[in-house]
């Protein structure tokens, strides 16, 4: 039978298929073949037994959290207590294109910007939205069901920005343990600690502790470069242009004219490990 690992606890892998549950073992010989089961695989198991036998091709997959075959991610971003981090959510965003998954921003507590915080916030929104990127209020319940049908998502973003409160509010009989800010650290306690994958608005959803590997490790400069999506409405004289130094860059031209949102070009050389170069 086919099914797909909704819950991983210890050595204990549990299966839903056709609206049933079922707790299974694997196999001996995946722990021989280096073979790691993910929440999120789609698996062939024996229902008798109670044991994957097979885990089949992956969409994608992460490592930290251990999760697979993801449609979106819902950015989670608080802007105010804790602050919003343009570095943070440039970070999310780049993760999930290298790893073919839709972002999408979800921010948080704008009822306690003030107007004039307000006004710089919504330009920085504008941008993301004018760039492709679509950017929702965690108020705007109705759109964000929409967004989650028939999708696989996973709720990620700063700690303390509302991600298991928004769940809750979406389904309210989960009742989610959710974690007071920290005024002092400006973020939150890690509440969630098991990953698991819940059935809701024809789609499924993933309510995980974080990604905590944001170092880009194992992708190359290109594969990021390629990552910032706004990049590649300008056409640079040289195809293998970095947008770091190159004379006649049509990047930096664009940063430069205020056509590319500066913080995103700053991450991007941050990512990709080069100094800013203020000329």
């Amino acid at each position: 039978m086919q099914g797909q690992i909704i819950k991983i606890i210890s050595d204990l892998h549990i299966v839903s298929c056709n609206g049933e549950t079922y707790p299974c073992k694997c196999r001996g010989i995946f722990r021989k073949e280096h073979i790691l089961p993910l929440v999120g695989d789609y698996v062939l198991f024996n229902k008798e037994k109670k044991l994957i036998e097979k885990i089949l091709p992956r969409k994608n997959e992460f490592l930290r959290p251990k999760v697979s075959n993801i449609d979106q991610a819902l950015l989670v971003t608080s802007l105010v207590q804790p602050d919003l981090s343009l570095n943070l959510l440039d970070k999310l965003i780049v993760l999930m294109e290298l790893h073919n998954v839709r972002p999408i921003i979800c921010v948080t507590k704008e009822d306690l910007l003030d107007i004039n915080k307000k006004c710089e916030i919504d330009d920085i929104l504008f941008y993301y939205q004018s760039i492709g990127y679509s950017v929702v209020s965690n108020v705007e319940l109705d759109k964000i069901k929409y967004l989650l049908k028939g999708k696989t998502t996973v709720f990620t973003g700063q700690t303390g920005a509302g991600k298991s409160t928004l769940l809750n509010k979406l389904q309210p009989d989960w009742n989610l343990e959710t974690g007071e800010i920290s005024l002092a650290l400006g973020r939150g306690k890690h509440t969630t600690r098991v990953v698991e994958l819940f059935a809701l608005f024809d789609g499924k959803v993933m309510d995980t502790p974080g990604f905590s590997a944001l170092d880009f490790k194992g992708f190359s400069k290109e594969k990021i470069r390629a990552s910032f999506i706004e990049f590649s409405f300008y056409s640079c004289p040289f195809k293998d242009c970095s947008h770091v130094n190159e004379k006649e860059c049509k990047v930096r031209d664009a940063v430069f004219a205020n056509n590319i949102m500066k913080s995103r070009y700053d991450n991007y050389l941050n990512f990709i490990g080069e100094e800013k170069n203020e000329s």
